[in-house]
């Protein structure tokens, strides 16, 4: 007899932890940390006003700015961005790993959407989507 779990935060977050576990094992032996991983994605689509990836990542990670700011020191640092005084660019390197990084996130995406009917996952985005911007406006008001 199988029971139909219910929507709420411990659902979803097994599913965000199972899911960020399987990344962080693919990408560990690149040498890459989550936080990085996210920045490196950010700046995929081009430069980004520095200011504006911290404002990105801590909005995501819902980590303070110091964490931050370790985490593009530590991409500047293996080389796989480059930092001027306003902005965060890949270096050729940085696009490579990013390259790795999203070869990596899409087996991982095939292997465990692949088969979720377009209805259900759409429905499922719907609802994580309005759950997400319910919590972020609690937190902006708190």
């Amino acid at each position: 007899m199988s029971t139909v779990p219910t929507l709420n935060g411990q659902v979803v977050g097994q599913a965000h932890y199972a899911t960020r576990a399987l990344l962080e094992r693919a990408v560990a032996p690149l040498g890459v940390s989550f936080g990085q991983v996210l920045a490196l994605n950010v700046l995929a689509a081009g430069p980004v006003e520095h200011a504006q990836l911290v404002r990105r990542i801590t909005s995501t990670l819902k980590v303070d700015e110091p964490a931050v700011h370790e985490v593009i020191a530590g991409l500047a640092d293996a080389d796989l961005a480059h930092l001027d005084e306003a902005s965060v660019r890949l270096t050729a390197t940085g696009r490579a790993m990013q390259a790795r990084i999203a070869d990596a996130v899409a087996g991982i995406t095939a292997r465990l959407y692949g088969d979720i009917p377009t209805d259900e996952a759409s429905a499922a985005a719907r609802v994580l989507t309005l759950i997400t911007q319910r919590a972020n406006a609690e937190l902006a008001a708190t």
